[in-house]
């Protein structure tokens, strides 16, 4: 069992990181294609 809490605590924290960062740029992404998109309809 302790085992798998030290496991957690070492990989738990990077995940969230992870995920915070990958939703950061998942918007920044978004706001590029709407451009590029208003772009090629010219």
């Amino acid at each position: 069992m302790e085992e798998w809490v030290m496991l957690l605590q070492e990989i738990g924290f990077p995940m969230v990181v992870s995920f915070y960062l990958l939703h950061r740029i998942e918007s920044k992404l978004e706001a590029i294609h709407t451009a590029l998109v208003s772009i090629g309809e010219r």
